[in-house]
C-alpha cells in the first residue's frame, strides 16, 4: 500500500508521455511527408530567389536571337565588358553547385536561341548554361539532361502552386525512375530558363526514418521518465505518508507529533491544517474531558449530598430522639401530677429545660456547620493577635477548668498575628477546648500552645486521658460521629463540634489534624501568620482594621 501512489503517480504520468508521444508519431506519420515537401517547395523557391539574385549580382546578359555558335561560349554569360572576368564565372557555378549540394536539388539553366518551324511546328535551339548533374558544355543538348528529359517524356503533373508567373511549381511522376519529383520551372529575370527539381521519395524515406527514429526515442523516454518519475514521486508520497501517520496518530487521539512544514507548496498548507487541527483537537478534547470531570465531579457530589442529607436526618433523628422521649417522659409526668412534691416537680422542670438546652445547642451547631460547609455565609479575614483571642477564650472558660478539676497550661506572651475569620477561629478553638475539657483524664492537665513556624501558626489543645482508638482517628471528623457514645451522652456531646472544626479550616485552606501522645491526645489546626496579605476566595472579604 505504501508503494501504491508512487506507482499510480509515476504510471500516470509516464502514460502521459506515452500518449503525448503516440500522438506525436500518429502526427509526423499523416502530416510530416507533407509537412518536409512543403519545406522542400520552399527550398526550391529559396534555390531560384539566389540563382537570379546570382545572375544580377555577376550582371550575366541577355543574349539576343540572332547570336550563333562561335560566340556561344561559356564566358558569353556575362556582359562584354565583365567578359574579362572569368573568376566571377567560375564562383556562380561553384555557388550553384554547392547550393545544389546542400539543398539537395537538381538544377538546369538553359537559354533559347533560335525558333524554327518545320513542318509546321515550332523547334527551338536551346543552350545549356549550368547542370548539376555534371557536363555544363555549350554544345551539349538540353535533351540530354534527365531533369530535362524526365519531365517532357512525364504524363503525369500535377500543378502544386503558381504564386506568381515567373515560376511555377509542379509534382512530377518520373516513369523512368517510378517515383515522384517536385519541379519548379520558371524563367530568371534575363530571360533564361530554369528547371529545379527535388525527389519526393527521398522526403517520404527521410520521413519514415524520422518517425521510426521517433519511436525509439519514445521507448526510451518512456522508460526514463518512468524510473525518474518513480524517484521523484518518492519526495512527494513521503510527505503524504507522513502526514498519514500524523492522522492514523490523531485517529489514537495522540497530538504529539506534528509535521515539520518546510515549504509552501499545496503539501505544506496541508501540513500546515493538519498541525493547526491537531492543536485544535487537542484543545477541544481537553475541554471536553475538564467538562466530564467536572460533571463526573458534580454527579458525585450531588449522589454524596443526597447520601449526606439522608445521613444527616437520620443522625438527627437519633439525636433528637433521646431528649425529646425524656422531655415527652417527664412533661407527661407534671400533667398527671405523678410526684405531688415541689422538689419532683422541678426536677422533672430542670430536666426538661436541659434536654431543651441541649437539642437547641446541637441544631445552633448544626446551623454553624451548614453555613461553613456550603458557604452560604462570606468569610471576614482579619489580621488579629490569636495569643490574646485564646487568652480571652480561656479566661471566661476559667470556672469550666474548675468544674473538670483540671490544670490548664498557657504560656505564651509574645502576640501572634494571623489571618482569619476571628468568630470561626474562636468558635474552632472552643470546640478543641471543649472537647478536651470532656475527655481531659489521669493527671487532667489541658496544655494550650502557640507556635509559630515560618509563615505558619500553629494551635495546639492537649489533654491527658485515653487515646483515640487508630480505626476511630479518621472517622472523628465525621458528623454525629462518636468514639464513646454512652461517655458523649453524658456530657451532652452531639458529635458536630469536630465537623465544625474541619470544614472552618478546609474554608480557610489550612490544616488540621489529631495525634495520639503518650500521655493523652492533641488537637491542632494551623493559621496564616505572614504579614503578606493572603489570596483570597472571591467570597472572602479583607478587613485589617481590627486587631
Amino acid at each position: 500500500m505504501n508503494k501504491s501512489l508512487r506507482v499510480k503517480l509515476s504510471a500516470t504520468l509516464m502514460a502521459t508521455v506515452f500518449l503525448t508521444m503516440v500522438v506525436s508519431i500518429l502526427v509526423n506519420n499523416f502530416f510530416l511527408v507533407d509537412y518536409y515537401i512543403s519545406g522542400k517547395q520552399k527550398a526550391l523557391i529559396g534555390a531560384y530567389n539566389q540563382i537570379n539574385q546570382m545572375y544580377n549580382t555577376y550582371g550575366v546578359s541577355k543574349q539576343t536571337e540572332g547570336e550563333k555558335g562561335e560566340n556561344n561560349e561559356i564566358y558569353q554569360w556575362f556582359n562584354s565588358e565583365d567578359i574579362f572576368k572569368l573568376s566571377d564565372f567560375l564562383d556562380m557555378e561553384l555557388s550553384m553547385e554547392q547550393l545544389s549540394q546542400n539543398n539537395n536539388i537538381g538544377i538546369l539553366l538553359y537559354r533559347i536561341q533560335n525558333k524554327r518551324i518545320i513542318n509546321q511546328q515550332a523547334v527551338y535551339d536551346m543552350q545549356v548554361l549550368f547542370s548539376s548533374s555534371g557536363s555544363n558544355t555549350s554544345s551539349e543538348d538540353v535533351e540530354s539532361f534527365a531533369i530535362y528529359r524526365d519531365y517532357i517524356q512525364s504524363e503525369d503533373r500535377t500543378e502544386v502552386s503558381s504564386e506568381t508567373d515567373r515560376y511555377a511549381l509542379q509534382k512530377v511522376y518520373v516513369k523512368r525512375m517510378d517515383s515522384y519529383y517536385i519541379y519548379l520551372i520558371g524563367t530568371i529575370d534575363n530571360g533564361d530558363r530554369i528547371m529545379l527539381r527535388a525527389s519526393v521519395e527521398s522526403i517520404e524515406e527521410s520521413a519514415q526514418i524520422s518517425n521510426q527514429f521517433f519511436i525509439y526515442v519514445t521507448m526510451c523516454v518512456c522508460g526514463i521518465s518512468f524510473l525518474a518519475m518513480l524517484f521523484i514521486s518518492k519526495r512527494f508520497t513521503e510527505k503524504i505518508l507522513a502526514l498519514a501517520k500524523i492522522a492514523q496518530k490523531m485517529s489514537h487521539l495522540d497530538f504529539a507529533q506534528k509535521y515539520p512544514v518546510e515549504t509552501e507548496d499545496e503539501i505544506g498548507v496541508l501540513g500546515e491544517s493538519i498541525n493547526t487541527l491537531s492543536e485544535t483537537l487537542e484543545k477541544t478534547l481537553g475541554e471536553l474531558k475538564s467538562a466530564n470531570v467536572q460533571l463526573k465531579r458534580e454527579l458525585e457530589q450531588k449522589v454524596q449530598i443526597d447520601e449526606m442529607r439522608k445521613e444527616f436526618l437520620s443522625n438527627v433523628s437519633h439525636e433528637l430522639k433521646t431528649p425529646i422521649a425524656l422531655i415527652q417522659g417527664y412533661a407527661e409526668g407534671l400533667q398527671e401530677n405523678i410526684n405531688d412534691d415541689a422538689e419532683s416537680r422541678d426536677f422533672y422542670c430542670e430536666v426538661i429545660m436541659d434536654e431543651a438546652a441541649k437539642m437547641n445547642g446541637l441544631v445552633k451547631k448544626l446551623l454553624d456547620l451548614n453555613q461553613i460547609e456550603f458557604g452560604t455565609d462570606t468569610l471576614t479575614m482579619e489580621h488579629f493577635d490569636i495569643v490574646s483571642t485564646i487568652d480571652n477564650i480561656l479566661s471566661n472558660a476559667e470556672i469550666l477548668f474548675r468544674q473538670k478539676e483540671a490544670t490548664l497550661k498557657f504560656d505564651a506572651d509574645a502576640p501572634v498575628y494571623v489571618w482569619g475569620d476571628v468568630y470561626l477561629v474562636e468558635e474552632a478553638f472552643t470546640n478543641y477546648m471543649s472537647n478536651a475539657l470532656n475527655h481531659v483524664d489521669g493527671e487532667r492537665i489541658i496544655e494550650v500552645k502557640v507556635v509559630k513556624e515560618g509563615d505558619t501558626a500553629k494551635i495546639s489543645v492537649f489533654n491527658t486521658g485515653a487515646p483515640i482508638p487508630e480505626d476511630d482517628i479518621d472517622q472523628i471528623w465525621v458528623k454525629f460521629y462518636k468514639v464513646d457514645k454512652a461517655r458523649t451522652r453524658e456530657y451532652g456531646g452531639s458529635g458536630v463540634g469536630l465537623s465544625i472544626v474541619k470544614a472552618t479550616m478546609e474554608r480557610h485552606g489550612q490544616s488540621y489534624g489529631v495525634k495520639n501522645k503518650e500521655k493523652g491526645v492533641e488537637f491542632w489546626f494551623t493559621l496564616d501568620a505572614s504579614n503578606k496579605v493572603p489570596e483570597l476566595p472571591e467570597d472572602v472579604e479583607e478587613n485589617s482594621d481590627r486587631k
